[in-house]
């Protein structure tokens, strides 16, 4: 009995053990610019921000220089952790698409900063 009760609990844990298995061939991902502008295109971020004109959040350029004269992050703003410098009067606007972004991967949050960055003056 007690054999069996060894054999059925060494079962166990060998079972409950978690192993990640890593696929063959995979590669890591990468922040990108070509990934940030598809993001920026995908998820309608165009319909506010426009490169060189304010509609209804400020333009891109504003957003980068700002962003990098401040050297702030844009990924943490993004995450919705840390606040608006910017244009704190259109946060609540914005605060409903800081839920897609909130979900968005680190890589992607990242694409989108180097792609937003890039305009900056």
């Amino acid at each position: 009995m007690k054999i069996i009760i060894a054999i059925t609990f060494t079962i166990l844990l060998i079972s409950c053990k978690k192993e990640t298995i890593k696929p063959q061939n995979s590669v890591p991902e990468i922040a990108s610019f070509e990934r940030g502008e598809t993001l920026f295109q995908e998820n309608n971020c165009v319909a506010c921000h426009q490169p060189n004109n304010k509609v209804v959040g400020p333009s891109i350029e504003q957003m980068a220089t700002i962003y990098k004269k401040e050297n702030a992050s844009l990924v943490n703003f993004l995450k919705a952790e840390a606040e608006p410098i910017v244009d704190p009067t259109q946060y609540e606007t914005m605060k409903i698409n800081l839920e897609i972004t909130k979900v968005m991967s680190n890589v992607e949050l990242k694409s989108l900063e180097i792609y937003i960055l890039s305009f900056a003056k």
